[in-house]
């Protein structure tokens, strides 16, 4: 099972370089950046965590500068949006970025999407709350006609453009690997539809329990299961679940690092590494 950190960027936490340099010398897989454009004053959705919202969230670094940096500091590090808001995001400049990142990283970039919670943050760039999440697949259905067309068009409800030009392509083909996350059972059946993974998020009980239900979902679908990867951001450091998560087939787990100075990140890295050596032993 591959492992990775993810970690809102912000100007006071381990710069994204240093932080991708010495997960890559500890044999993790990937690094993961956060998104949030903005934080509103007004707050019409509470915080799914729970109280107040965490200071990064009002803090961080935009995701692809953040990765871009990453990715040049490093050689075999993946980068990955967790999770980019593509529903408040104009499409074709966010294909630009995507087929961009990939390009500079050589092909390392993994496409994190969600739907996201802060309706105030949405309505800020236009986006209804309410159709969120159809804006999002037509965002990245649009998105795939760009990076797989020379000459893209894309009519839909909400997202559409006459036939346009735009380059460059991504590395990957016939993209980069795009992990949507969600709850269940929605969230799933998105990912399904038209991701190639799914980021389990805000799921209730044991997502040990819910993936044998994913997996069926995915093969009433005609979709192979085991071309769905399954990524869970902020485990608990508990090494006999994850190993149970390894054998269920969970392709990857993604620690939560703090938005922090190099000795406490550092730390966090070095207790998770110890943690990857254990589950793959």
């Amino acid at each position: 099972m591959h492992f990775g950190g993810a970690v809102f960027f912000t100007d006071y936490s381990m710069p994204a370089q240093d932080l991708a340099q010495a997960l890559e010398e500890r044999s993790f897989e990937s690094v993961w950046a956060a998104e949030h454009s903005h934080i509103p004053a007004s707050r019409k959705t509470p915080f799914p965590g729970g109280g107040d919202l965490p200071k990064p969230y009002y803090d961080g670094m935009d995701p692809f500068v953040a990765l871009t940096a990453a990715a040049c500091a490093t050689t075999t590090l993946k980068i990955g949006t967790a999770v980019c808001l593509v529903q408040q995001r104009d499409v074709i400049q966010t294909a630009k970025l995507v087929a961009s990142i990939d390009q500079v990283s050589g092909g390392r970039f993994l496409f994190g999407i969600g739907g996201g919670w802060n309706q105030d943050e949405m309505e800020n760039h236009g986006t209804v709350y309410a159709t969120r999440f159809k804006r999002m697949r037509e965002s990245i259905e649009a998105m795939k006609e760009i990076w797989t067309r020379p000459k893209a068009e894309y009519h839909g409800e909400m997202i559409r453009f006459d036939p346009i030009y735009a380059w460059p392509k991504p590395v990957q083909k016939p993209y980069p690997p795009i992990l949507v996350g969600g709850g269940f059972p929605h969230g799933a059946r998105r990912a399904i539809r038209y991701g190639d993974g799914w980021i389990p998020v805000s799921v209730l009980g044991d997502v040990g329990d819910l993936l044998p239900q994913f997996q069926a979902m995915a093969r009433d679908a005609g979709r192979d299961p085991a071309s769905l990867e399954i990524t869970m951001m902020g485990p608990a450091r508990d090494v006999d679940k994850l190993k149970r998560f390894a054998d269920l087939g969970v392709r990857r787990v993604v620690a939560m690092l703090p938005s922090d100075g190099r000795d406490k990140t550092l730390a966090s890295v070095d207790r998770w590494a110890e943690i990857m050596r254990q589950v793959n032993a």
